[in-house]
């Protein structure tokens, strides 16, 4: 499954990258975006493309729109990119909900019922807890065991834990919000450079998403999910697996449990992985992959202009001198 002779990787963003207006200029030039949106609103019984192009922000960033959008965006920049016949990446990865895209793009999992689980899962995640219950808060410049050792002292029983490995000196912690209060003054203290909440409304991959988590085995067990056309690197253990049932106990387990994104690049970088394209609004990943994978080459794909810068970067590494021009 994994072929390293090409040195590419596909990474899928999670939540927070979405925008009004995303993927406005591939969609007037390449038609596949708009029938990959009219699929995804089939599948949710609304006007998808209409709320990611016009609005309301409150009704995109709400968590049950916002999962099924950027996973549909993902899969249009891929379904482009097979289009115009970019190289074959050896790998994919996505982090938390891009997760969920990489699946669909290695064939893992439907399309339309990709779309629904995730609307399911933005759904039983907001449910999980209560409006106002739960806290995110980013932490800068301290080591992970340190934000670790904060995030135990500052508990006092209740739930705090660092919950996305994003890049060397960046963790993101989640918890009910009185301990994640706790646990960024206990951050500070330990020395960290910044301990800031995050404008969220749900504690993700934290013990309290554990309800929402039956939830989503519940659904995921009336899908049928197949082998992977390419090698997925999983978040909860940053490894890949050809095994269906271990890939659909990951991805519940991925819920609540952390996203190790740092570990989940040196992986790819281990196996090989040289070029970095990710597949979706904004630059989050990219940003994030530089600081983990030193040396790298990333892009983000997200409008024509970079779409064929990406392809010129891929095929310059697979060795092709195919023109990016398409």
């Amino acid at each position: 499954m994994i072929d390293m002779t090409q040195p590419l990787a596909l990474i899928f963003p999670g939540q927070g990258s979405q925008q009004i207006g995303m993927l406005r200029e591939l969609a007037e030039r390449y038609s596949v975006v708009g029938t990959t949106f009219e699929e995804a609103s089939d599948a949710l019984g609304y006007d998808l493309w209409q709320v990611v192009q016009e609005g309301p922000a409150e009704e995109l960033n709400a968590t049950a729109c916002t999962q099924p959008a950027l996973l549909t965006a993902s899969v249009s920049i891929w379904r482009i990119w097979q289009e115009l016949e970019g190289p074959r990446p050896a790998a994919m990865a996505g982090h938390s909900l891009g997760e969920y895209s990489a699946m669909v793009c290695a064939g893992v999992l439907p399309f339309a019922e990709g779309v629904r689980l995730v609307k399911l899962r933005g759904e039983a995640m907001q449910d999980a807890v209560p409006q106002g219950q739960g806290a995110m808060a980013a932490v800068l410049g301290l080591d992970d065991e340190a934000v670790e050792a904060a995030c135990a002292r500052a508990a006092e029983g209740d739930v705090v834990s660092a919950v996305n490995y994003n890049a060397p000196g960046q963790v993101v912690i989640a918890g009910s919000k009185a301990a994640v209060d706790r646990a960024v003054a206990a951050c500070q203290e330990a020395g960290a450079k910044r301990a800031m909440p995050l404008p969220v409304s749900v504690p993700s991959h934290c013990d309290l998403m554990r309800p929402a988590a039956e939830r989503l085995s519940t659904a995921l067990n009336d899908i049928e999910l197949r082998s992977p056309r390419y090698t997925v690197v999983q978040n909860v253990d940053a490894r890949s697996h050809a095994d269906v049932e271990t890939l659909r106990t990951r991805l519940v387990e991925q819920l609540h449990q952390p996203v190790r994104w740092t570990s989940c690049i040196e992986t790819l970088s281990g196996l090989g992985a040289e070029v970095f394209i990710e597949c979706g609004p904004g630059k989050v990943l990219t940003g994030l992959n530089k600081r983990i994978a030193r040396g790298s080459k990333g892009l983000s794909v997200n409008d024509p202009d970079s779409l064929a810068t990406a392809l010129e970067l891929a095929r310059e590494a697979a060795g092709q001198s195919t023109s990016a021009n398409g």
